[in-house]
């Protein structure tokens, strides 16, 4: 698929998901010279940017038509469709050749849909999820895992330079929702094996700052443990990223492997961790909760 609006340098970009991740991101495409628009289902969230100039629009099919790319990340995958396709959504501003890169975290199934859409509109699609957490975005090191048509890609690779540290181009559309799906379960998995490690020498009566301090030593050394790890031991469970993220991240991937006949036996699981977790009221605390979970 061609794409033929979209030149080299500064670009007219909108941005739709102003939260703890997507400010900074959205900052650090400004900081780059391009110009850009928000779109907010809450105003409050984009009060700063608008204060600092920025343009608001009324509409996300408003902020399409005035933009060569609209990067999106919100939470759900109906969240994502609706924006893309609902009333006065993004499909009803685009032009062709415009380009909608979607950096939420969602069903591979929805991102294969969204572009087949896209692509009889003559407009393109990239599904950009990305690894890195708050930090991540404001430090702009994200890791981002893309699924797009080559082309597609390249013509947006300097937005997304503008906000991490490795792109990779995993396959086609719905491949970075594929490549997600695969960051989380290897992630939340470490958060609940720390959970566990934490819980056992807690159980001997051990110091556990001194056994994390031993393990980041050793082989067990792993950001998860670097991170996690000392929320769990200073009982600090305030969010980085709220756990019901990480549920509804499991819930996309356990449907993708039940619908795929995969067997996945540690996420099913961490998946019913999650839930538990869930159950108790501590979804918008911190992933790191886990611990509580085996506490109870």
């Amino acid at each position: 698929m061609k794409v033929g609006n979209l030149k080299v340098g500064s670009r007219t970009v909108g941005f739709i998901g102003l939260g703890v991740m997507g400010e900074p991101m959205a900052r650090h495409l400004r900081a780059a010279c391009h110009d850009l628009a928000v779109w907010a289902r809450r105003p409050e969230s984009a009060a700063a940017l608008v204060a600092e100039g920025v343009p608001v629009c009324a509409t996300p099919a408003e902020l399409a038509a005035r933009s060569e790319v609209v990067i999106t990340i919100v939470t759900s995958s109906a969240d994502v469709e609706a924006l893309a396709f609902g009333k006065n959504g993004l499909a009803d501003g685009f032009v062709r050749g415009a380009v909608h890169v979607d950096m939420s975290t969602i069903a591979p199934a929805m991102a294969r849909s969204l572009a087949q859409r896209y692509a009889t509109r003559g407009i393109g699609f990239v599904d950009a999820p990305v690894s890195g957490g708050g930090q991540g975005a404001r430090d702009a090191s994200l890791a981002i895992m893309a699924g797009a048509e080559a082309d597609i890609l390249a013509s947006v690779r300097p937005l997304l330079e503008a906000m991490g540290k490795r792109i990779v181009h995993v396959g086609p559309p719905g491949a970075g929702q594929v490549a997600k799906a695969c960051n989380q379960m290897i992630m939340v998995a470490a958060v609940q094996a720390c959970a566990e490690a934490v819980r056992l020498a807690n159980a001997h009566g051990v110091d556990v700052a001194a056994v994390r301090s031993a393990l980041m030593g050793g082989s067990a050394a792993s950001r998860v443990l670097e991170v996690m790890g000392a929320k769990m031991v200073e009982r600090d469970f305030a969010a980085g990223i709220e756990a019901r993220l990480h549920h509804k991240d499991f819930a996309i991937l356990l449907d993708e492997a039940s619908r795929l006949g995969t067997p996945l036996p540690i996420a099913a699981q961490v998946g019913q961790q999650l839930n538990a977790l869930m159950g108790a009221g501590w979804g918008r605390d911190d992933t790191s909760s886990l611990l509580r979970v085996l506490e109870r």
